[in-house]
């Protein structure tokens, strides 16, 4: 019987095309057939085929990302791209088990933001070019990166300042909002410095317009909502945890 997998080939690399449900086994014999003669072997999976998603999966296929709104007759339906190479290691060995599970499980965006105060208890904010809204200094964690060296990598290039983070003070989660996927935010202690601090700073201009220490009223007036509630949940320290500051 023949198999209800197409295969075309191009630039070294193996498609893989199928209509309708295709198996774990069918899939599997495919690819391993393919690698024979390419060095890479990808399929292009409808969003919402999630039996093939599967199949793609347990044949070994990493997933890579998505291509959007590209369905195979030029129709707009997202396509996630699975792809196994030639030199990835088999699946049956806990390496390369765990770099296939690594390709499709969730993956959480992480934030790492300093609270600096001053001996008045005012709070560190920064005015940040792109966005209106004032915010604790930080940023994102790159990938690999440890949260606490990311904070402080950060206060250095935004501010020019060097300060060691101390503990985490608080761990807020953010859920979707304005195009942004959910993410989780560190807040941890800058500790305490004079005012004088600011005459230190040497802004990157790219993204920080200002940086002033504020009370909690002017957090409250400057910032965004969940943004305050965020800094005075820190302030205060009652809780470790919070969703959009609350």
């Amino acid at each position: 019987m023949p198999s209800p997998i197409s295969v075309t080939s191009g630039d070294g690399v193996a498609r893989l095309q199928w209509a309708g449900e295709v198996s774990t086994d069918e899939l599997r014999r495919e690819v391993a057939e393919a690698l024979t003669g390419h060095s890479r072997v990808e399929a292009l999976v409808a969003s919402g085929d999630t039996t093939g998603q599967r199949a793609a999966t347990w044949a070994g296929m990493h997933r890579e990302g998505v291509r959007r709104g590209l369905g195979p007759g030029g129709e707009q339906e997202d396509r996630i791209v699975y792809a196994r190479l030639v030199t990835d290691a088999p699946v049956n060995e806990p390496g390369g088990f765990r770099s296939l599970l690594n390709s499709f499980l969730p993956r959480k965006r992480a934030i790492s933001q300093m609270l600096v105060r001053d001996l008045e208890g005012r709070v560190l904010l920064c005015q940040l070019t792109y966005k209106r809204d004032w915010d604790l200094p930080g940023g994102v964690v790159e990938v690999g990166e440890s949260p606490r060296l990311a904070v402080q990598r950060e206060v250095e290039e935004e501010l020019g300042l060097q300060i060691e983070p101390g503990g985490l003070l608080l761990t807020d989660w953010l859920p979707p909002w304005g195009g942004w996927d959910d993410a989780v935010c560190l807040v941890f202690d800058g500790g305490t410095k004079d005012a004088s601090v600011l005459d230190q700073v040497v802004k990157q201009e790219r993204e920080i317009r200002d940086a002033r220490f504020c009370t909690l009223e002017e957090v409250d007036e400057l910032a965004a909502d969940f943004t305050a509630r965020r800094v005075r949940a820190a302030v205060e320290g009652r809780q470790p945890y919070t969703e959009s500051g609350r």
